[in-house]
């Protein structure tokens, strides 16, 4: 069924819940294509003005078709109760640890993806709306020394293979959403606000980011991000790569 729908290629561990429910979702869809064509087609050919020449003015009398919405009804609660709920809740209320994940702040502005990485001391320096400019679109305080050895990056962001990333998603400017299709994942970057997000990459390799909101005349830009999925060991060594400091490394 992934392959009939032509489903993304998929890198994360959670994914394929989201897939599964795509995939019920369509098999209802089909089916209730299928049961009202079929339907209208036995409605043509029952009621064909040959065969009933004069007009039945009292109409259907049984009820199957309120048993048909009902079942419709019961099979939709089913995927919202059953599959869609659990689902956004694992999500949303189940979030790794932060010690054993990759944690990343990310700020989408026109038009362009921005991460920042907490240095070899594990801690993200103090930030403040103040000490935003071109340059520090985190808004890091320069004189914090825990934001001295502070990673800040554009476009292109690292994450370690078969490792939990923890990403706090906010905006510069307008709203952008923040979407790694591979990963299926999506959130909101709204300004002034921090919303987290979570996922598991099980595939190394390269995959797009995207803007999922329409945010300006080169919205279209910020297809340019990329997540790089990577063993531990290049993932260090990527870090080890980047200045240190407030400004962002341009890939």
């Amino acid at each position: 069924m992934d392959k009939i729908l032509g489903l993304p290629v998929l890198a994360s561990e959670h994914g394929k819940d989201v897939d599964n429910l795509i995939i019920y979702v369509h098999w209802l869809m089909i089916l209730l294509f299928v049961g009202w064509l079929a339907y209208f087609a036995y409605a043509l050919f029952r009621f064909h003005r040959s065969r009933n020449p004069k007009a039945d003015y009292v109409g259907v009398k049984n009820h199957a078709s309120n048993y048909i919405e009902g079942a419709v009804a019961l099979i939709e609660g089913v995927l919202l109760i059953g599959v869609a709920i659990p689902l956004g809740t694992k999500a949303v209320d189940k979030f790794p640890e932060e010690s054993n994940s990759t944690v990343i702040q990310v700020v989408g502005q026109q038009f362009n993806w921005n991460a920042r990485y907490a240095g070899k001391d594990g801690a993200f320096g103090k930030q403040d709306m103040h000490f935003v400019n071109a340059t520090n679109v985190f808004g890091a305080d320069p004189k914090d020394p825990h934001g001295l050895d502070d990673i800040q990056v554009m476009h292109e962001m690292h994450v370690v293979v078969n490792k939990p990333v923890i990403c706090y998603i906010s905006s510069k400017d307008v709203i952008h959403s923040f979407k790694i299709i591979a990963m299926r994942v999506t959130q909101d970057a709204i300004p002034g606000m921090r919303l987290p997000a979570w996922f598991k990459p099980t595939i190394t390799g390269r995959y797009q980011i995207n803007c999922a909101q329409l945010c300006g005349n080169s919205h279209s830009a910020m297809t340019a991000g990329t997540l790089v999925v990577e063993s531990q060991e290049d993932f260090d060594k990527w870090m080890a790569s980047k200045k240190s400091g407030t400004g962002p490394s341009l890939e």
